[in-house]
């Protein structure tokens, strides 16, 4: 015990240490999310050894593309980064792509957050339930009454946080939900000591050795590649850190890089490698739920379901901020089609849909958007915003309450959404702005990373679609 308690410790002051500026800590943020409760199921899918590699590797080309997308920004005016700006500089017409893909991966991650509700709420009212039979005298072998099976259906649990998460999702402005950085963080450190006791202190036999795989490769691997990509994914998060920063150098941002992705690295491995060895090849798409209830686990499922309840509205915001965009597109296109005649289009401004969701405020009503020629894009009108914000919200329910695999909706969102933002954006950038500059290792780095962003869009999300069509 004294072992472990050592070890903690240690972890949590490099951890501390790599986050010590609050850029950092918002870019951590956003990257520490539902992806580590899936890792331990990841690496069991490849191995442990091709899973380390592969956190390695999509650590490497997440922190390229964060790289790409700074120095992109510098060749922006002032302190008005974005990827609209860098679109404008670049492809014009790839800010509407660029809405679509963070509108996926919000809504995405969004239908994550409320799996996770409908996976844990049925395990922390089995476990406060068995709790208070023993409490009361009983041993804790008595089952529920049959009359509350309703509280262990996972249907029922996210039905409910919607009539939270709902009038949240409605707010103009989300100022107060702030808070939840720092709630995140604990979850994580929380989250990590859990994962470390059981390994240490296991509450059965860990799996033999034989059982554990170091490589493991198969068509499998196509499907849990893209949880490896969204594991990293906080590329919306850094136009707003290089605005924000009183020092935006590059040495300073590469710290910043550095500092966040490296601390997600150590995160991810110790969660998946010590949940791996665990549970072995049983291990399932979310840790927190493999383990036997109890006081210590019961806190940190509460801890994680708040954590993600406060979290949905930040995706919602930016979501419906791009889809508003899209929409509007779609509009202007076919009054040109029709009438021959409409304005240009032009995507998110620097304080919209990336900068709302890296500083958890999302302000729609009332943001200034404009087009090339100076005009101003239309604000949603109110039945508009409610339409969309509703839209969201119901399509996000649909789904979490028929799928219950967390693995295959963050494979799908990685295949698509964060790919297009953490390799797919940042590599074409990078490579239009120097196009006409001979060719360096940064250039055919940034052509490297548009491939390979290309490939993982195509093939995982072929292999997900074909996983989807068999069953």
């Amino acid at each position: 015990m004294d072992h472990t308690v050592i070890m903690i410790l240690v972890m949590v002051t490099r951890l501390v240490h790599l986050l010590a500026s609050g850029a950092t800590i918002n870019l951590a943020n956003t990257i520490l999310g539902t992806g580590m409760l899936a890792m331990p199921g990841a690496l069991a899918a490849v191995g442990m050894i091709l899973g380390s590699f592969m956190i390695v590797f999509s650590a490497f080309a997440s922190g390229l593309g964060l790289y790409f997308l700074t120095r992109s920004a510098s060749r922006t005016e002032g302190r008005s980064a974005s990827f609209f700006a860098c679109s404008k500089l670049t492809y014009p017409w790839a800010a509407v792509i660029f809405d679509f893909a963070i509108a996926i991966k919000c809504f995405g991650v969004g239908i994550s957050y409320l799996i996770i509700i409908g996976d844990l709420m049925p395990e922390v009212v089995k476990s406060m339930s068995t709790l208070a039979f023993v409490a009361a005298g009983g041993d804790g072998s008595g089952d529920m009454d049959p009359i509350l099976w309703f509280l262990i259906d996972r249907r029922f649990w996210i039905t409910i946080f919607m009539g939270i998460i709902g009038p949240l999702s409605f707010l103009k402005k989300l100022d107060s939900l702030k808070a939840t950085s720092a709630l995140a963080l604990v979850a994580v450190v929380y989250l990590v000591f859990i994962v470390i006791y059981y390994y240490v202190n296991p509450e059965g036999p860990l799996p033999p050795k034989e059982d554990i795989q170091y490589f493991k490769f198969s068509g499998q691997f196509f499907t849990t590649l893209p949880i490896f990509v969204f594991a990293f994914t906080c590329h919306q998060n850094i136009f707003s850190c290089y605005n924000e920063l009183t020092d935006n150098g590059q040495s300073m941002l590469n710290r910043i890089i550095t500092s966040s992705i490296g601390a997600a690295v150590g995160v991810y491995h110790v969660i998946g490698v010590l949940g791996y060895l665990t549970f072995g090849n049983a291990v399932g798409s979310n840790i927190i739920q493999m383990y036997n209830s109890s006081m210590l686990v019961t806190i940190g499922r509460i801890a994680i379901v708040v954590l993600v309840m406060f979290s949905f509205p930040l995706q919602c915001h930016p979501c419906r901020a791009c889809l508003d965009k899209v929409l509007f597109a779609f509009g202007e296109y076919w009054q040109t089609t029709r009438f021959g005649k409409a304005k240009k289009y032009n995507s998110l401004n620097s304080h919209d849909a990336d900068e709302d969701h890296a500083s958890n405020t999302a302000t729609l009503i009332g943001a200034h958007q404009h087009d090339d020629h100076g005009g101003v894009i239309p604000e949603p009108s109110q039945l508009k915003y409610i339409v969309m914000t509703s839209a969201i919200i119901l399509g996000s329910y649909i789904v979490a309450i028929t799928v219950s695999e967390l693995e295959l909706v963050l494979s799908l969102v990685g295949s698509t959404g964060s790919t297009a933002i953490s390799f797919i954006l940042p590599g074409s950038f990078y490579y239009k702005l120097h196009v006409n500059d001979p060719w360096t290792v940064r250039k055919m780095l940034s052509v490297g990373l548009l491939t390979y962003g290309w490939l993982v869009m195509i093939i995982c999300l072929s292999a997900n679609i074909r996983r989807i069509i068999s069953g």
